[in-house]
């Protein structure tokens, strides 16, 4: 039964803390964090449909604040999206702060989604990434972890494969990268064939045809991405540095770009925006190391290519360096640019925004920039 509570309620922020069998959702008001009211349901399409009757009679103001734990909350996520529900992501990190800091002790499945929601009003719902159903996007990241996951093993196929190598064949020299190119692939299994098939070459044969295996996957995936995000965001593709797998991975990770209001919240979101650490007469900002680090990691990957080879970029972080700034530190300027670009770039469906005006400084990331400008 539905709590009553004083004065009246503006909005109600709903915690969900799920599970693999069950969801529960606890309600509490905005700008007190009093409980208004809680339910579990299964978590199947049966208990999220009781979960959404139940919220629609709270009142018509209302927000979702679901743990961000994608394998297990995915299902609600998307169901509420589809009915029309805001829905908000909360870290884990936190959920577990909120905890800390609360009067109530031990934990259980109605404590947790609380704190789930009073970190949400803690942290301010507008600042918190907004779930978005983008099932394009949800292929493109289906595809992309198989095919990392693929890359993993088959590097531990090859750790193996390497040290048999070095028991059988001492004088072989194989190059960094070689065992992932069909050439050396087919050189080692013509030495292999002609050694004698003891146990050690026949665990090697095995693990070479295991690598073969994996790496016509692994590239059969790539070109199915790279054709996912030609049709998505080809004008990703067209930034400098930006290749099929880095533009997936942003996809991937964004899911939506109607969920960023600015390209800052983008930075946020990928890590790449200084965190302010001031203090008295002390101005000064810090590295985040927090943030989402895949998304960080496309970005890097994307300021590194472009400070080897194009020449805008290589200018930029020349003139960084020559500022006193390390190589690092001008990477990192280079990178809160091109999450600007990124932004600018991203597929946007439902939203028209305006582009920022873009300075001589920034013509470092791409040449439709220039053209822009």
């Amino acid at each position: 039964m539905t709590k009553r509570i004083e004065g009246t309620m503006r909005m109600i922020v709903i915690g969900a803390d799920t599970h693999k069998d069950t969801h529960t959702a606890v309600a509490v008001a905005d700008g007190t964090g009093q409980l208004v009211d809680e339910l579990t349901a299964p978590a199947r399409k049966a208990g999220y449909a009781q979960h959404l009757d139940w919220a629609r009679g709270l009142g018509p103001e209302r927000v979702w604040a679901v743990e961000d734990c994608r394998h297990v909350s995915g299902g609600l996520e998307r169901f509420l999206v589809a009915s029309g529900e805001r829905v908000i992501r909360v870290p884990p990190k936190l959920m577990g702060k909120s905890r800390k800091g609360s009067r109530e002790r031990g934990k259980s499945d109605p404590i947790d989604a609380a704190n789930v929601a009073r970190a949400a009003l803690q942290e301010g719902i507008e600042t918190l990434p907004a779930a978005y159903l983008d099932e394009e996007a949800m292929e493109i990241k289906l595809l992309l972890d198989h095919r990392e996951n693929l890359v993993r093993s088959r590097t531990d196929d090859q750790r193996r494969l390497r040290w048999h190598l070095h028991q059988l064949f001492p004088e072989l020299e194989i190059p960094a990268g070689a065992l992932d190119r069909m050439v050396w692939l087919e050189k080692v299994a013509g030495k292999l064939s002609r050694a004698s098939q003891g146990a050690r070459v026949r665990v090697a044969r095995e693990l070479l045809r295991s690598i073969r295996s994996q790496v016509r996957r692994a590239a059969g995936l790539e070109r199915e991405i790279a054709t996912l995000v030609k049709a998505k965001a080809p004008e990703l593709l067209a930034l400098p540095g930006c290749g099929s797998l880095s533009a997936a991975k942003i996809l991937a990770e964004t899911a939506g770009a109607e969920r960023f209001a600015s390209d800052a919240k983008l930075a946020r979101l990928a890590g790449i925006a200084p965190i302010p650490a001031s203090s008295g007469r002390r101005d000064r900002h810090r590295l985040d190391r927090g943030g989402n680090r895949q998304l960080n990691c496309a970005l890097h990957r994307i300021a590194v290519t472009q400070g080897r080879v194009h020449p805008p970029a290589r200018a930029y972080l020349a003139r960084k360096q020559a500022e006193g700034k390390s190589r690092m530190e001008a990477l990192r300027c280079l990178k809160r640019h091109l999450a600007r670009r990124v932004w600018q770039l991203l597929p946007q469906s439902e939203i028209d925004r305006s582009m920022p005006t873009v300075d001589s400084q920034r013509d470092v990331l791409s040449p439709q920039i220039a053209v822009a400008a």
